[in-house]
């Protein structure tokens, strides 16, 4: 019988039963018991999908898929799913610590950098003293490092290169790591360098000297170990002589004459100090001579004539 009609039914058996008045109340409870054993009766799979059950892989399965993927398909993105599958299905195991490392790894090799970096920071929150927290930190700061753009750009990546490079030095400096993240740091210290230089030719092109001058600074203060230091020096040489202050030019070819004396920037900066009467000249007194007493300048001796 189809379920209106029963209950159809049942509500004219209960209205035939039932008295008006005072028991009306008892009717509409008998009433509502009446519906209540109908939706009973009815199967639940009427309103309701079976529900499927995927049973989760073992651990070592995906793992090894992971593996598959990675070093024989060299299908980085799908290697990485494979080791994230590891994490959700068993994420207390130790696979998943495991499986972690690699989702980052994946990752790095496929050039998808900032899952990299979110990956690798997870793992060192979750397993800060764990062997790979090392790896995890310099993949960070490789990521950083492989995304640098050239100077005339924005340095951010740069930037957070350097300290995330700088961080696997002192923190893990016993580990394999620490030597390639102080290579590629030297590299990343070079480079903001560069972008000061680039910054400081662009004013003193426009005879900005002053502003000039404030750029070549943080190259000589900052980033001494530096390739461009040389030319910083003979830069300063030029707009030190171009603004008239004379004993800060004569320092500058000074310094630059002790510290490089086979440089060819040394060689311009002689003649264009020796074009103005002068020979280069050191003043203890200066900030450059003070920004250089750590390498060992000679206090008041001229460099001599460049060879």
């Amino acid at each position: 019988m189809p379920l209106g009609s029963m209950g159809n039914s049942i509500t004219v058996m209960l209205q035939q039963m039932i008295v008006p008045g005072a028991a009306r109340r008892w009717w509409l409870a008998l009433r509502l018991c009446a519906l209540a054993l109908i939706v009973v009766a009815v199967p639940a799979c009427s309103f309701f999908g079976k529900e499927e059950v995927i049973p989760d892989d073992p651990a070592d399965k995906l793992y090894n898929e992971g593996l598959y993927l990675l070093n024989k398909q060299r299908d980085f993105k799908k290697a990485a799913k494979r080791f994230e599958e590891v994490d959700r299905q068993h994420p207390y195991s130790e696979w998943a610590r495991k499986s972690l490392i690699m989702t980052a790894y994946a990752y790095y090799e496929g050039g998808a950098y900032d899952d990299c970096v979110n990956a690798a920071k997870r793992y060192i929150t979750l397993h800060p003293g764990s062997p790979d927290a090392a790896y995890a930190q310099y993949l960070i700061g490789a990521s950083y490092f492989d995304q640098i753009s050239d100077i005339t750009r924005d340095q951010g990546r740069t930037e957070k290169a350097m300290n995330a490079l700088d961080e696997v030095s002192r923190k893990y400096p016993n580990t394999e790591y620490a030597a390639n993240a102080k290579k590629k740091l030297e590299i990343a210290r070079d480079q903001l360098a560069g972008k000061e230089m680039d910054t400081a030719r662009y004013y003193q092109k426009r005879r900005d000297y002053i502003a000039a001058i404030n750029r070549f600074k943080v190259v000589i203060t900052q980033y001494q170990t530096t390739r461009h230091v040389e030319e910083a020096l003979m830069r300063l040489t030029e707009t030190y002589m171009s603004l008239g202050i004379v004993a800060e030019a004569q320092t500058a070819a000074a310094v630059l004459g002790h510290n490089f004396p086979d440089s060819p920037w040394y060689k311009d900066a002689y003649s264009l100090v020796k074009g103005g009467g002068l020979e280069p000249s050191e003043n203890s007194g200066s900030w450059i001579s003070k920004a250089f007493k750590k390498v060992g300048l000679g206090f008041g001796e001229s460099p001599g004539r460049p060879g």
